[in-house]
């Protein structure tokens, strides 16, 4: 396993340093600078416009964060790139938009988000994307599919499981990715200890994050079973 210690080296911001969505808006481009000035690394969600453009943006659905109708998946870059977020002066950013902003000041850690049958060239574009890109980034997933992609079509990079649960089923099927060769996990901090972050973290020294860390005991539980923490609401 190559060295992954810049991405438990410092906390990561959860879509970027927002201020949970009152002026300065998850996901957006104001969020990452403000995260990449105070030296936090940098969590953000990726999904596919309908022209097949990495978009930064956590919902499938448009609504909650644009106020428009219908999905991301169904419109154009363009499109997407017109589009207010939270009523900001912030619109939603393209992938390589968020890179050449960052421009390799701190870690960025990519979430692909899965659409069962609408994905086929998610894990190309984002690895085309990130190609070339003069900085620290590390690509993750809940999708099982999208891993196991990224494990054939780049194999350097390092990759995440995103993850959580408890019962024995989700623990297996959990297990059944070291298979794909992940580079670390991201757990759910109210989900820990369990049997399988315990297992990668001391057996196979695997790096472990968290999400999302909002408090205290989510602080404490980090600091017990994991080794870095994706927060928001307060400055770590």
């Amino acid at each position: 396993m190559s060295d992954l210690s810049w991405l438990t080296a410092r906390p990561i911001a959860h879509r970027g340093l927002h201020d949970m969505n009152s002026a300065r808006w998850e996901n957006t481009l104001s969020a990452f600078e403000a995260a990449a000035q105070a030296g936090y690394a940098i969590e953000c969600d990726v999904h596919l416009s309908a022209d097949d453009v990495p978009m930064v943006f956590h919902d499938a659905a448009l609504r909650r964060l644009t106020g428009a109708d219908g999905n991301i998946r169904d419109r154009s870059a363009a499109e997407l790139g017109r589009l207010a977020v939270g009523g900001t002066g912030d619109r939603v950013p393209s992938l390589g938009d968020m890179l050449a902003l960052v421009a390799g000041r701190v870690p960025i850690v990519i979430e692909l988000k899965g659409s069962d049958g609408h994905d086929a060239r998610l894990v190309e574009r984002v690895i085309g994307t990130v190609d070339g890109y003069d900085g620290a980034v590390a690509l993750m997933s809940f999708e099982h599919r999208l891993i196991r992609n990224l494990a054939a079509r780049a194999p350097e990079r390092p990759r995440g499981l995103t993850a959580e649960g408890i019962s024995p089923e989700e623990i297996e099927a959990h297990f059944s990715m070291l298979a794909h060769d992940i580079s670390f996990v991201s757990y759910a901090v109210t989900q820990l200890p369990n049997p399988f972050v315990s297992f990668v973290r001391r057996r196979l020294s695997m790096p472990v994050i968290t999400w999302t860390v909002r408090d205290a005991a989510a602080i404490e539980a980090t600091a017990r079973h994991a080794d870095q923490m994706t927060f928001e609401g307060f400055l770590p």
